[in-house]
């Protein structure tokens, strides 16, 4: 993969890219289909487990069962993912002098269609404990049903975070 331009910048600590996915709240996912390149923001939900110095990442969203996102995934399965959180302008004492606080993970992966009951139970209970924590959580067999829930095992990611200056 290639090097991080700013190296400076990279954050490799679990604990902080731990936080970076628990602060954003939206995930944006890269996917393409005979019309081209789109962009679809999802919640997510996640697991982040660190094997032999290795951090393995595993991203949860959920979608409707037809539409342009479903039939895209179902044709190409290759994602790009992004989220974003900590923004902040960075003033300057003119105007290129400007910048952006940030903290961000970016990365790519295939997505899988989970099929299974318990599977997709699984993965929208880790959406859930994400994007509404303590919230009582049941999932209805219409809905598990009728809903698309993916899987993403991304293959490579790099978290980053541009403080602002004291």
């Amino acid at each position: 993969m290639r090097e991080m331009r700013l190296h400076r910048r990279k954050v490799e600590d679990p604990k902080i890219i731990r936080e970076i996915l628990d602060e954003c709240s939206v995930m944006r996912i890269g996917i393409r289909d005979e019309e081209g390149m789109f962009i679809v923001p999802v919640n997510y939900g996640y697991e982040l487990e660190e094997e032999d110095g290795y951090l393995r990442l595993t991203l949860y969203f959920h979608g409707a069962g037809e539409g342009r996102k479903a039939e895209a995934l179902a044709a190409d399965p290759e994602t790009a993912i992004e989220m974003d959180c900590r923004h902040e302008v960075i003033t300057g004492d003119y105007s290129c002098s400007y910048s952006y606080a940030y903290r961000s993970i970016m990365g790519n992966g295939k997505a899988v269609l989970l099929t299974g009951e318990e599977e997709k139970k699984y993965a929208l209970t880790r959406l859930m404990e994400h994007m509404a924590p303590g919230t009582v959580i049941e999932f209805g067999p219409e809905a598990l049903a009728r809903t698309n829930v993916y899987r993403i095992n991304v293959a490579h990611f790099t978290a980053k975070e541009r403080k602002r200056k004291p």
